[in-house]
């Protein structure tokens, strides 16, 4: 057979062989839609909180002294023990002080009856003068003795209250009900001498209080924003405190906002806010640092994402995969605010009705689309189930 006669089969292979290979690439499987879970966003009112630093303090402390001088014969009180107000702490010698009153007494009775005598001598003298049987001289001099006289009971009386005083303040009471520390002086020590000596300190400790520190650029960003009407002012009585403790964990008894100072520290540029907090079982102790969330506003129209659907780029700026209609994949920057049950506060960014990537962001890639999976969330079970 010629050499043209097999042109034709050979042609037809070729065709056949070409015709297969297209339509083995052409039936090549396709990469399959990464799948995310999503989430759209809802504006509603949010608490706008701030974390501030500060320590606790004591309501109030009052620095127990010796307001007369002597020797402490006794300690009355266990150190580190609750005392109530009037409970007796220490005794001091009264003796002196007993012998003061005892000699004030005596002038003051002695002055009593200088001063009947003088009366009398009086009432006699002004009969007597009307008579003329006496000088209008000798009668003044009468009256004014009867007046000198008085003037003098009146200051033995005066001494009697202050020795007696003096004697009371022989027995040093608590002038506050709290936690007492521990004794500055001991059994036989002299103390009052020219100064009034510190015995020991005593402390407020349920409620306490927390100042904290807040920066006035903070202050005056709240301010603009109340006056533009972006956020609602919460009432000094209704801001709520939390506190949260060394290990990160919060405080169980709620607090709230007492006050704010009406200057501010020239040093720091900050202003002090005090805050209160029930502690009855004295977990807090007056010079512990601590951290407060503060709540201070209400943003009516606030927007919260989900703290895992936050990532940052290279340069640490918080960034959001955003969902088109086409479920196209878009990465779009915004600013955070504070946390709130695991949720951030986006100050700027985003709006209403956008849907962001909540799961399955590693696997999702700008400007491809992706596969929405609506499935409700798998709750997680009980250990032991």
């Amino acid at each position: 057979m010629s050499k043209n006669l097999f042109a034709p089969f050979c042609l037809l292979a070729l065709a056949l062989a070409l015709g297969g290979c297209d339509k083995s690439s052409s039936g090549a499987p396709e990469m399959p839609l990464a799948k995310v879970r999503t989430e759209t966003l809802e504006a509603k009112p949010l608490s706008i909180s701030n974390e501030l630093s500060g320590r606790i303090a004591a309501p109030r402390i009052a620095e127990v002294r010796a307001r007369v001088a002597g020797v402490v014969l006794q300690r009355v009180f266990k150190e580190g023990h609750d005392v109530k107000q009037g409970d007796v702490l220490f005794r001091i010698d009264p003796a002196p002080f007993k012998a003061d009153l005892d000699s004030a007494q005596a002038n003051l009775r002695k002055a009593e009856a200088n001063a009947f005598q003088a009366r009398l001598q009086e009432q006699r003298y002004s009969q007597l003068v009307e008579g003329n049987a006496i000088s209008a001289q000798d009668y003044d001099n009468a009256r004014a003795a009867a007046r000198q006289t008085a003037a003098e009971v009146a200051v033995n009386q005066a001494a009697v209250q202050r020795a007696r005083l003096n004697l009371g303040y022989a027995t040093v009471t608590a002038p506050i009900s709290g936690r007492i520390g521990r004794a500055l002086v001991t059994e036989g020590a002299l103390v009052g001498q020219n100064e009034a000596t510190p015995l020991a300190v005593i402390q407020q400790l349920d409620p306490i209080h927390a100042d904290l520190t807040q920066s006035t650029r903070e202050l005056n960003d709240l301010r603009r924003a109340f006056r533009a009407g972006h956020l609602k002012q919460i009432g000094q009585d209704q801001a709520k405190a939390t506190l949260i403790q060394d290990d990160g964990s919060l405080y169980p008894l709620p607090g709230k906002l007492l006050f704010s100072e009406i200057s501010v520290d020239p040093g720091t540029g900050q202003i002090i806010l005090r805050s209160e907090f029930p502690n009855p079982d004295l977990d807090l102790l007056p010079g512990s640092f601590i951290r407060v969330r503060l709540e201070q506003a209400v943003d009516l129209q606030g927007i919260s994402v989900p703290q895992r659907a936050i990532t940052r780029d290279s340069a640490g700026v918080p960034m959001v995969l955003l969902l088109d209609a086409e479920q196209t994949v878009s990465q779009h920057p915004v600013e955070l605010g504070s946390v709130i049950n695991d949720r951030w506060i986006v100050t700027s960014g985003l709006k209403p009705g956008d849907r962001i990537v909540v799961e399955g962001l590693q696997h999702a890639r700008p400007g491809e689309k992706v596969q929405v999976d609506d499935s409700p969330e798998p709750t997680a079970q009980a250990p032991g189930q």
